[in-house]
């Protein structure tokens, strides 16, 4: 059993590992390797809006003082948030409580070092097996009640924005949706702070309504708002905000990669870019990768997962990537990707051109299409003989003019299939056949 995945350990809320006695002794583990290396260790401990979060926060926080730890609690804030407070305040480690873009009955853990990035595998790994190891362990009695939260250290967050981003968007409009989640109050206020006339939409959460037909997963309401109230632009962000997806003044809707295009082309006018070029992921859009090229910037493909982003960022020297999810990675301004981050980053590039955001939006991408197929079991794709003759088929078909790449989710239950190529009748039926199969095989 592998518990942490891509982004953290991930599950239903109340089970394994995310039941009261796995989530204090998690808390424990953890003390127990900070006190190791600091005695005076102390965690920024924060969440999303879900009804769930406050019990975890509450028994993680026990967890960590029964070790020896001190909390300092960020209440409601969003995941790239903790990771900036751990660097402000110079905290051991930072946790964020969340379970990112899935539902509410789902909750998450993602744990940042020192230096505001996520928990290396490594240390990952150490944790999991001591979760492991005590499952049968009994509960350690009723969940305490949560810390009350430092309003502070929000504050601190949002001044941080305001200094790696010194914009002055002199009443640019701007529709946020905040998809009921963790930055419902933040992303406004920082885009506020920063100068922008706001339009909020989705930010009264009620502890289930986090994602629901809302924010980055479905950003068509935020486009339509854009468009229909004449603002400059849109974001949606998912429940804890370190993903966010946009739409230009016309209501078009632009995801990573066409962030990745605008943020590399200014920041090479302007000499902001290294000879890393762009980091993008398998799931890119082959035209990202020949517009770049075109404009004399590298790009590299890493595997799905910031995490693996930033690594091939480390080893090329990168400053920018990012994923098509709308998970983007500014080096220069901060460790983590952070959707109002990068969503003020944006609205200073509109603002300083002085041009819509259409313009600036030209990337031409290629076809493609991702179907998500909800699996019941998750055996090997190249092992099962219908869902590997379909994909040759379909490279076959595409000639090289494309690609065909499947890959099971390393959060949900999903095999994702991606076809692309130049014709975008031949590549949804490539992907429909790709789909009966495995429908036919893992459902």
């Amino acid at each position: 059993m592998k518990l942490f995945g891509t982004d953290g350990l991930r599950g239903r809320a109340g089970e394994f590992p995310l039941d009261p006695g796995s989530v204090r002794r998690l808390g424990r583990e953890l003390a127990a390797r900070l006190k190791s290396r600091d005695a005076a260790a102390r965690v920024v401990v924060g969440g999303d809006t879900r009804e769930s979060t406050p019990r975890i926060v509450a028994d993680l926080s026990a967890g960590l003082t029964d070790g020896g730890c001190g909390v300092a609690p960020a209440g409601v804030i969003t995941t790239p948030g903790v990771a900036e407070l751990v660097l402000e305040i110079g905290a051991a480690a930072g946790v964020a409580v969340s379970a990112s873009h899935n539902p509410y009955e789902d909750n998450g853990i993602k744990i940042f070092g020192p230096d505001g990035r996520k928990c290396p595998d490594e240390e990952e790994e150490l944790l999991e097996r001591a979760l492991l190891a005590s499952r049968d362990e009994p509960n350690a009695g009723p969940t305490p009640a949560p810390p009350d939260p430092d309003p502070g250290l929000v504050a601190t967050y949002v001044s941080r924005l305001r200094a790696s981003v010194p914009a002055q968007l002199a009443s640019l409009p701007v529709v946020v949706d905040t998809g009921f989640g963790a930055a419902y109050q933040i992303g406004p206020r920082a885009l506020s702070r920063a100068g922008a006339s706001v339009k909020t939409l989705h930010d009264k959460p009620d502890g289930r309504n986090i994602n629901l037909d809302c924010g980055a997963l479905h950003p068509g309401v935020m486009a339509r708002e854009t468009r229909a109230s004449g603002a400059a632009l849109g974001v949606a962000f998912d429940g804890d905000a370190d993903r966010s997806i946009f739409a230009d003044e016309s209501g078009r809707i632009l995801d990573g990669d066409d962030v990745l295009w605008i943020v590399a082309r200014d920041w090479k006018r302007r000499g902001r870019l290294t000879p890393g070029g762009v980091v993008g992921t398998v799931m890119s859009n082959f035209g990202l990768e020949a517009a770049l090229a075109r404009e004399g910037i590298a790009f590299r493909r890493a595997s799905v997962g910031d995490r693996n982003v930033a690594r091939m960022m480390d080893e090329t020297g990168a400053v920018l990537g990012g994923e098509n999810s709308g998970h983007i990675l500014l080096a220069p301004l901060s460790p983590a990707g952070d959707g109002i981050l990068t969503a003020l980053v944006l609205c200073e590039i509109v603002r300083r051109e002085g041009r819509p955001l259409s313009a600036l939006a030209t990337l031409e991408k290629m076809p493609q299409t991702l179907r998500n197929i909800r699996v019941a079991r998750r055996l090997p794709v190249e092992e099962v003989e219908a869902i590997r003759d379909a994909a040759a088929r379909g490279e076959q078909t595409l000639h090289s003019r494309g690609r065909v790449f499947l890959r099971y989710s390393g959060t949900e239950p999903l095999l994702r299939i991606l076809v692309e190529g130049p014709d975008a009748v031949e590549v949804h039926a490539i992907a429909d056949e790709i789909e009966s199969a495995a429908r036919a095989a893992l459902t």
